[in-house]
């Protein structure tokens, strides 16, 4: 069987990357070019994307005539807390593009029905709490939480979640395994069709349109969140270098939140500095790029 025929309900999460762009073309082909109904894909945007990542899912959108819903976190506080709606539906025009959604999540996060009693002397010192490498709660809420509520309100009570993992990539496909649930499983089309990032590669080189982000060593270091705190050190302080101005939203968080989203490196403030003086800042131990499951 085509691992690429999906089976509804389902979402297939769009990622704005190579390997999800490759992803949707073949189950497209497996569908003879148009999706099933009750098949969707979706496309959540954090607000920290690169410009070139929506250009690229709104070409994909337009080449291959599927519709892809773009989701924005937006929090309805008038309604309970178990009625709650994370999301509403933007398009490439009106897609955020200064962080707006992830703003909005730190200050939801932050209000007194999230903070735990743990956290309450963050508040007592004027601190706020923001998403680090043990709390991940953007991935939750910008990716996830944004997903499970359209399915939510579409009526799904069980539905299949397609991801975009390689069969290079064990590890993430071993992990995401662990998430299912009964309501909502897990379909990895690529890794049962043992293709990787080699046949990627390959697909684009033959497209009339591709991401324009370099590939640097195999990977799109500009991909998903631009300046995301689970990149490698050396990743931020090349990108910081390359692009000071996308540092500004970061540092300027922190700053607002009297708290940094990493306690074990440098503040953006900081590596903003580190640049200005055309010098390198070496750490003392390994800092690789940790799994957010958001990029392709």
């Amino acid at each position: 069987m085509n691992p690429y025929k999906i089976e509804s309900p389902a979402l297939i999460s769009f990622s704005g990357g190579r390997t999800s762009g490759f992803m949707l073309y073949q189950i497209l082909q497996a569908h003879n070019g148009s999706l099933p109904k009750d098949v969707h894909v979706t496309f959540a945007n954090t607000g920290k994307e690169c410009e070139e990542t929506l250009d690229f899912v709104r070409d994909c959108e337009e080449h291959w005539s599927v519709p892809i819903t773009w989701l924005e976190l937006d929090v309805d506080y008038t309604k309970p807390k178990e009625e709650m709606i994370f999301y509403k539906t933007v398009n490439y025009r009106t897609a955020s593009r200064g962080g707006e959604p992830f703003t909005k999540l730190i200050e939801h996060w932050n209000t007194e029905r999230n903070v735990s009693e743990s956290n309450k002397e963050f508040k007592k010192r004027g601190m706020s709490i923001l998403p680090n490498p043990r709390a991940r709660f953007c991935t939750d809420y910008l990716k996830i939480r944004a997903l499970r509520d359209f399915a939510k309100k579409n009526n799904y009570k069980q539905f299949t979640n397609v991801l975009g993992l390689r069969y290079d990539e064990p590890k993430r496909v071993s992990n995401q395994k662990k998430y299912q649930t009964r309501n909502r499983m897990s379909q990895m089309p690529m890794y049962e069709a043992k293709h990787t990032k080699h046949d990627v590669a390959d697909f684009w080189t033959k497209q009339n349109f591709d991401l324009k982000l370099p590939i640097i060593n195999g990977e799109t270091p500009h991909g998903n969140c631009d300046l995301c705190f689970l990149k490698s050190h050396n990743k931020i302080q090349s990108l910081i270098k390359e692009e000071p101005k996308k540092a500004e939203w970061w540092a300027n968080t922190e700053k607002k939140a009297k708290n940094v989203f990493r306690r074990d490196r440098p503040s953006y403030l900081k590596y903003i500095e580190i640049t200005q003086t055309q010098q390198d800042l070496f750490l003392d131990f390994e800092d690789e790029d940790m799994d957010c499951f958001c990029h392709d």
